[in-house]
């Protein structure tokens, strides 16, 4: 239930453009919806030089993009929502390979040139329960255990509509993990102690993103996201970089290579009941599927 309240209220957000457009002029807003859904498939039989006889995956991705432009105002909305699963024959039940819940919003009020005032709102979490393979007993993540909110005011450039910075000298970042089951386990994990649940940071920030057909029917979207906490270490910055390419074979068939990169010192990683800290932390995942894109 509280998943679906939050994704209703994300969509509600992004949605609210409705109720601010006219009855007749609806060119203050564009829209973007991109979708892909890819497979992958492996059968062997009597194949000599061995492998997994069986393995089938499947990796949805949504990017919504709501923009507003009139006068000196302006409004930036993005959703991105990806998913991905795994069966291979020897191993038992399914795994996840993929799991993202992104909301980006910021308001502008025009300064002079490209640059705006601007408010800025970010929240990161995923949907299900994340393990760390082979070990299915005991998870590691799930739904707003962690989850990212970011709120900050500062400045915002923005030289082109495919690109811009936003700059933050001040703003806040709130940790939140509603399973306490993972930090008593894991002791300090996302820098949570005790029964505490949440982790107040305070300090300066800066948001980037760039969405742009680099060539012919091929899509980049990459999305820089750096925070320095001023109350403790601030020369240790949380980085997280996100790419999305999507490359389109025709009107419905894309390949879509999306990574994400994550430093953040305050995180614990565990695999195979080993802890690490202060690791830099990579994702990569391909796919060949159906894709779909609507303009608005």
């Amino acid at each position: 239930m509280k998943k679906i309240i939050i994704l209703l209220f994300i969509i509600l957000l992004t949605s609210k453009s409705k109720a601010m457009r006219s009855d007749t002029d609806t060119s203050y807003w564009k829209s973007k919806y991109e979708s892909t859904l890819g497979f992958s498939h492996t059968s062997l039989t009597n194949w000599a030089k061995g492998g997994e006889n069986y393995s089938i995956s499947s990796n949805l991705l949504l990017n919504i993009y709501q923009d507003y432009k009139r006068k000196n105002l302006s409004w930036n909305n993005y959703l991105g929502i990806a998913y991905g699963i795994s069966k291979q024959q020897s191993i038992e039940g399914l795994r996840k390979t993929d799991d993202k819940i992104n909301f980006l919003t910021k308001g502008g009020l025009y300064a002079w040139r490209h640059w705006d005032y601007t408010g800025f709102f970010e929240f990161k979490s995923q949907f299900s329960n994340g393990f760390a393979y082979p070990n299915v007993k005991d998870h590691i993540s799930r739904f707003m255990a962690p989850a990212y909110f970011q709120l900050s005011i500062g400045m915002n450039y923005k030289p082109a509509d495919y690109f811009s910075v936003f700059i933050s000298p001040v703003g806040a970042r709130l940790t939140v993990v509603t399973d306490t089951s993972l930090t008593h386990r894991q002791e300090g994990a996302y820098g949570i102690t005790g029964d505490n649940t949440t982790l107040w940071q305070v300090g300066g920030s800066i948001n980037a993103i760039f969405k742009k057909d680099i060539l012919k029917n091929i899509n980049l979207m990459s999305k820089l996201d750096i925070f320095s906490n001023y109350r403790e270490n601030p020369e240790k910055i949380i980085v997280g970089w996100e790419n999305n390419v999507l490359m389109k074979v025709n009107k419905y068939i894309s390949i879509s290579l999306s990574t994400m990169l994550i430093y953040d010192d305050k995180a614990i990683a565990v695999t195979n009941s080993r802890k690490f800290k202060d690791i830099l932390q990579f994702r990569e995942t391909f796919g060949i599927g159906l894709a779909y894109t609507i303009f608005h």
